[in-house]
């Protein structure tokens, strides 16, 4: 296997990754901050007023965009399995 097509999986296993955590890691910044700034405003310093928000809007995103996630992840296994067929010929 070439250094080449060992460089380029890993670059788009890194893209890939990035693309699939991308729109849990933007909702949970989001809502985060706008818990902060809630209980700064109102000084309530409660530990399940920041999780609980969080868990739901993850799950709200997962079931918006699960089905494009887990297309970015089947397409980038394909690429692999097509990489270790192509190393076997």
């Amino acid at each position: 296997m070439d250094q080449s097509v060992v460089m380029d999986i890993a670059r788009r296993g890194m893209e890939t990754a990035l693309l699939v955590s991308l729109p849990v890691m933007a909702v949970t910044l989001f809502i985060g901050l706008l818990v902060s700034v809630f209980q700064a405003v109102t000084q309530v310093q409660e530990m399940t007023l920041t999780f609980v928000p969080k868990l739901i809007g993850i799950g709200i995103v997962i079931m918006l965009m699960g089905n494009w996630m887990l297309t970015l992840l089947v397409r980038f296994t394909q690429l692999c399995f097509d990489q270790v067929a192509r190393m076997g010929q």
